[in-house]
């Protein structure tokens, strides 16, 4: 009797724990990427951003960089001293704390005149699970959990 109960909790946990701890990863800009032209505010507008997320800046190395900044910095362009800059060409900053978050482009007047800059809020509860379209990854998940739940449950059939 106790091992049914613990294969059905490991059902459980075998289906929804890999939804449950998906982080997502956000390319800045899409397919533009971290780029002059682009209205990184209405980019963000529809998402919303999870601790554990990550933003991936991907943009020409030495055309571009990022910056962390505060508010202040964010509507002022303030850009912070150059060795605070990421300017790999693709930077992942990994959002480990709830709260707004200020990035800008140092480089002339990226942020002032062009606008490269974005803000955003990053939310402390998890997300609820949904599905994604056409994602292969979604597809995948989706397969691993039937195959686990079938698994489980002949499992749990031969043992009783």
């Amino acid at each position: 009797m106790a091992s049914n109960n613990l294969l059905v909790i490991l059902a459980i946990v075998a289906v929804v724990l890999p939804s449950v701890t998906m982080a997502t990863d956000y390319w800045v800009g899409d397919s533009n990427g971290w780029t002059n032209g682009t209205d990184y505010q209405t980019w963000a507008q529809d998402k919303v951003f999870y601790v554990g997320d990550k933003l991936v800046f991907n943009y020409t190395m030495g055309k571009h960089n990022v910056f962390k900044v505060n508010a202040t910095g964010f509507s002022q362009c303030i850009i912070p001293p150059s060795n605070e800059a990421l300017t790999s060409g693709h930077d992942i900053i990994p959002l480990m704390v709830p709260g707004k978050k200020w990035y800008i482009c140092g480089v002339g007047q990226h942020c002032a005149q062009f606008g490269q800059k974005l803000v955003i809020n990053v939310e402390s509860g998890a997300p609820a699970p949904t599905p994604t379209k056409n994602s292969a990854h979604g597809i995948l998940i989706s397969g691993y959990q039937f195959f686990m739940a079938a698994v489980l449950a002949v499992a749990a059939m031969v043992m009783a």
